[in-house]
């Protein structure tokens, strides 16, 4: 009888626990959902431009509200860590981003319009690996379906420690690829409009 107590109370206490880390869980999405919008569809294989780095392993970690790293996102995934596979894809200027294939849910797409910045980190929402352990991605989850877009840091630990210098120096190269094409563009349109003080620019006539 006593061992048939004891295993009902562990029991129990298990299942206590379980149930409060779903209501937690179930809580933060609904508080981060309303904060953060529901992140770009991950594009198809043949769409995502050239590989420029990886695929490598890695752990998804999590993505927090930028700046706080103790604020999990709870909503559309984001907060769930996964085993996950990562690669950087350029294609035209422009265009790529940063494809995150997690296990049993979502892949996650960062384009490299909304990727501001990369670098290492000891640590983030409760997941301390030290020194350098984790690389992480700040970057705009666009506006959608009414919420305003939000900055966020999504956290990854890769499986060889190798290919955390590798993914940063890949994703840094592609935010300077994209300025760049952003600088020339600008200067293209200030050429025109030295050009053409006085009426459309040729590019606005063609876009009517």
């Amino acid at each position: 009888m006593k061992i048939l107590a004891v295993a009902l109370m562990i029991a129990l206490a298990i299942f206590l626990v379980l149930y409060v880390t779903l209501i937690g869980r179930r809580r933060l999405a609904q508080r981060t959902t309303t904060v953060v919008p529901v992140p770009p569809v991950a594009p198809t294989a043949d769409s995502v431009g050239a590989v420029r780095f990886g695929p490598v392993e890695a752990v998804y970690v999590s993505t927090t509200l930028h700046g706080d790293w103790l604020a999990r996102v709870g909503a559309h995934g984001l907060g769930d860590r996964a085993h996950a596979v990562v690669s950087v894809h350029g294609g035209e200027a422009g265009q790529g981003g940063v494809l995150i294939e997690r296990d049993g849910t979502a892949d996650l797409w960062l384009p490299v319009t909304e990727i501001r910045s990369t670098g290492l980190a000891p640590g983030m929402a409760g997941k301390y690996v030290g020194t350098d352990g984790l690389v992480v991605l700040t970057w705009a989850v666009p506006e959608a379906d009414g919420v305003p877009a939000a900055l966020v840091d999504t956290g990854l630990r890769t499986r060889r420690a190798e290919d955390r210098g590798g993914l940063v120096d890949a994703v840094r190269h592609l935010l300077a690829a994209q300025q760049q094409h952003a600088q020339q563009h600008s200067q293209q349109a200030q050429h025109l409009e030295q050009q053409y003080p006085h009426q459309q620019y040729p590019h606005q006539q063609e876009a009517r």
